[in-house]
Protein backbone atom coordinates (compact mmCIF):
# COMPACT_ATOMS: atom_id res chain seq x y z
CA UNK A 1 0.00 0.00 0.00
CA UNK A 2 1.00 3.59 -0.40
CA UNK A 3 3.14 5.33 2.20
CA UNK A 4 2.28 9.00 2.46
CA UNK A 5 4.36 9.79 5.56
CA UNK A 6 7.35 10.91 3.49
CA UNK A 7 6.34 12.96 0.42
CA UNK A 8 9.78 12.32 -1.12
CA UNK A 9 9.77 8.53 -0.69
CA UNK A 10 9.12 7.93 -4.39
CA UNK A 11 11.78 10.32 -5.63
CA UNK A 12 14.90 8.85 -7.17
CA UNK A 13 18.05 10.86 -6.38
CA UNK A 14 19.52 10.26 -9.85
CA UNK A 15 18.53 9.05 -13.29
CA UNK A 16 17.98 5.30 -13.43
CA UNK A 17 19.93 2.98 -15.65
CA UNK A 18 17.94 1.00 -18.19
CA UNK A 19 18.19 -2.08 -15.97
CA UNK A 20 16.92 -0.12 -12.97
CA UNK A 21 14.07 1.28 -15.06
CA UNK A 22 13.09 -2.25 -16.09
CA UNK A 23 13.07 -3.30 -12.43
CA UNK A 24 11.01 -0.21 -11.53
CA UNK A 25 8.46 -1.07 -14.21
CA UNK A 26 8.17 -4.61 -12.82
CA UNK A 27 7.51 -3.08 -9.41
CA UNK A 28 4.92 -0.75 -10.96
CA UNK A 29 3.18 -3.77 -12.50
CA UNK A 30 3.11 -5.47 -9.11
CA UNK A 31 1.59 -2.32 -7.59
CA UNK A 32 -1.10 -2.16 -10.25
CA UNK A 33 -1.92 -5.86 -9.72
CA UNK A 34 -2.20 -5.25 -5.99
CA UNK A 35 -4.55 -2.32 -6.62
CA UNK A 36 -6.70 -4.52 -8.90
CA UNK A 37 -6.90 -7.13 -6.13
CA UNK A 38 -7.91 -4.55 -3.50
CA UNK A 39 -10.48 -2.80 -5.71
CA UNK A 40 -11.99 -6.13 -6.74
CA UNK A 41 -12.25 -7.19 -3.09
CA UNK A 42 -14.10 -3.94 -2.37
CA UNK A 43 -16.50 -4.52 -5.27
CA UNK A 44 -17.24 -7.99 -3.93
CA UNK A 45 -17.65 -6.71 -0.37
CA UNK A 46 -20.49 -4.24 -1.03
CA UNK A 47 -24.02 -4.35 -2.32
CA UNK A 48 -24.13 -0.60 -2.98
CA UNK A 49 -24.66 -0.33 -6.76
CA UNK A 50 -22.98 3.08 -7.14
CA UNK A 51 -19.94 2.04 -5.11
CA UNK A 52 -19.69 -1.19 -7.12
CA UNK A 53 -19.84 0.71 -10.41
CA UNK A 54 -17.30 3.39 -9.45
CA UNK A 55 -14.82 1.00 -7.84
CA UNK A 56 -15.12 -1.51 -10.70
CA UNK A 57 -14.41 1.28 -13.17
CA UNK A 58 -11.30 2.29 -11.22
CA UNK A 59 -10.24 -1.39 -11.05
CA UNK A 60 -10.59 -1.69 -14.81
CA UNK A 61 -8.44 1.43 -15.32
CA UNK A 62 -5.72 -0.31 -13.29
CA UNK A 63 -5.98 -3.27 -15.67
CA UNK A 64 -5.31 -0.89 -18.57
CA UNK A 65 -2.28 0.41 -16.69
CA UNK A 66 -0.95 -3.15 -16.44
CA UNK A 67 -1.30 -3.46 -20.20
CA UNK A 68 0.56 -0.19 -20.74
CA UNK A 69 3.38 -1.18 -18.41
CA UNK A 70 3.74 -4.67 -19.88
CA UNK A 71 3.88 -3.16 -23.36
CA UNK A 72 6.60 -0.77 -22.20
CA UNK A 73 8.48 -3.64 -20.55
CA UNK A 74 8.32 -5.68 -23.77
CA UNK A 75 9.83 -2.76 -25.68
CA UNK A 76 12.57 -2.02 -23.14
CA UNK A 77 13.47 -5.68 -22.60
CA UNK A 78 13.00 -7.71 -25.80
CA UNK A 79 14.46 -10.81 -24.12
CA UNK A 80 11.70 -10.68 -21.52
CA UNK A 81 9.18 -10.24 -24.34
CA UNK A 82 10.46 -13.52 -25.79
CA UNK A 83 9.75 -15.23 -22.47
CA UNK A 84 6.23 -13.78 -22.44
CA UNK A 85 5.65 -15.10 -25.96
CA UNK A 86 7.01 -18.51 -24.98
CA UNK A 87 4.58 -18.68 -22.05
CA UNK A 88 1.69 -17.61 -24.26
CA UNK A 89 2.60 -20.34 -26.73
CA UNK A 90 2.67 -22.97 -23.97
CA UNK A 91 -0.83 -22.02 -22.83
CA UNK A 92 -2.10 -22.16 -26.42
CA UNK A 93 -0.63 -25.67 -26.76
CA UNK A 94 -2.41 -26.73 -23.57
CA UNK A 95 -5.67 -25.30 -24.88
CA UNK A 96 -5.27 -27.38 -28.04
CA UNK A 97 -4.45 -30.52 -26.03
CA UNK A 98 -7.58 -30.02 -23.95
CA UNK A 99 -9.69 -29.15 -26.98
CA UNK A 100 -10.60 -25.79 -25.48
CA UNK A 101 -11.41 -22.87 -27.73
CA UNK A 102 -11.23 -19.60 -25.80
CA UNK A 103 -13.89 -16.99 -26.39
CA UNK A 104 -12.77 -14.50 -29.03
CA UNK A 105 -11.76 -11.53 -26.91
CA UNK A 106 -8.53 -10.55 -28.55
CA UNK A 107 -8.21 -7.19 -30.27
CA UNK A 108 -4.93 -6.32 -31.99
CA UNK A 109 -3.23 -9.23 -30.20
CA UNK A 110 -4.06 -7.86 -26.76
CA UNK A 111 -6.52 -9.26 -24.24
CA UNK A 112 -9.70 -7.25 -23.86
CA UNK A 113 -12.48 -8.21 -21.41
Amino acid sequence: MASFANPFAGNVPRKMTKEELIQAIRLNIAGELEAIFVYDAHVQATDDPLAKKVIADIRDEEKAHVGELITLLRILDPEEAEHFAEGEGEVKEMLEQLNITPKPHFKNNSVKD
